[in-house]
């Protein structure tokens, strides 16, 4: 990547932490309903630790993999709600204009959604440990588990930034939302896998997340498995949704279609009968 490309990379990610620090409340989403999840699953279903079967040192330890998994995720998330409303406006368009390889613009939205997921697992593991969790791996294990944690991180902002180079509309991001949710709520996040049943344990077995979720449990527990699956599964949506935001930026390059509705297409079209008058 040239000077000019990585300055205009550093430049994105420092006009969204700007806004970030103008306004600090937009910090919160990404983290509160993580955190609601650990403190209402951790305590109310705490009793399923007990169980035959479980196999598993500890409930709260148990989701709270799942926790901080989308703790990181919706830092993405909502960072990519960020790349739509910058397109909507604008913003993005005048961006590709000062940038010779448009994808250092998708390179500063990956950054800043990797810093904000740093900040929000930094935050539930510092409440987790404070609300008494043990933790059995090793320092190298737990590195292991922050690094798929961020993997998963880049995955969903390259997902999402895509959709938005696709609409360029904050309209579209229920299309980034709703799937995260579903990727979620059809793993083995409140059980192990082997509990489930019917058509849940069918959808937990072919998810990619699951593997995922599993190799975390498993190095939160000094007790690696999956590990190999884990990360060829990660390499795997990596390889995909580089292939999609690309096109995205590319469908972004052409400009929206005539056809386009939305505020910025109404905004267009309005600015051209204004010149045309």
């Amino acid at each position: 990547m040239s000077a000019r490309s990585l300055a205009v990379a550093r430049g994105v990610a420092y006009q969204c932490a700007r806004k970030l620090v103008r306004v600090p409340p937009k910090l919160l989403p990404s983290l509160l309903l993580p955190l609601f999840m650990f403190a209402a699953f951790g305590g109310a279903l705490g009793a399923v630790g007990g169980t035959k079967g479980f196999g598993y040192y500890s409930y709260t330890a148990f989701v709270f993999v799942f926790v901080m998994y989308m703790a990181s995720v919706f830092a993405a998330v909502f960072t990519t709600f960020d790349v739509a409303a910058d397109f909507e406006s604008g913003f993005g368009n005048r961006m590709m204009l000062a940038a010779p390889r448009r994808l250092a613009i998708v390179g500063g939205y990956v950054a800043i959604a990797f810093y904000r997921g740093v900040f929000n697992i930094a935050v539930v593991f510092a409440v987790a440990l404070a609300s008494g969790m043990s933790v059995h791996g090793s320092a190298l294990d737990v590195l292991a588990l922050l690094v798929l944690a961020l993997l998963l991180n880049t995955i969903t902002t390259l997902y999402g930034t895509g959709v938005a180079l696709r609409f360029q509309s904050t309209a579209a991001g229920v299309l980034v939302l709703i799937p995260t949710f579903m990727l979620f709520f059809l793993s083995p996040i409140f059980i192990p896998r082997h509990q489930l049943s019917g058509w849940l344990r069918d959808a937990a077995d072919v998810n990619p997340l699951t593997p995922v979720l599993e190799a975390g449990r498993g190095f939160l527990a000094d007790d690696p498995v999956k590990v190999v699956l884990a990360f060829v599964a990660i390499a795997g949506l990596l390889a995909l949704f580089t292939v999609w935001v690309i096109g995205g930026m590319r469908k972004a390059e052409r400009g929206p279609s005539s056809s386009a509705r939305g505020p910025r297409a109404r905004r267009q079209r309005a600015a051209s009968a204004r010149a045309a008058r």
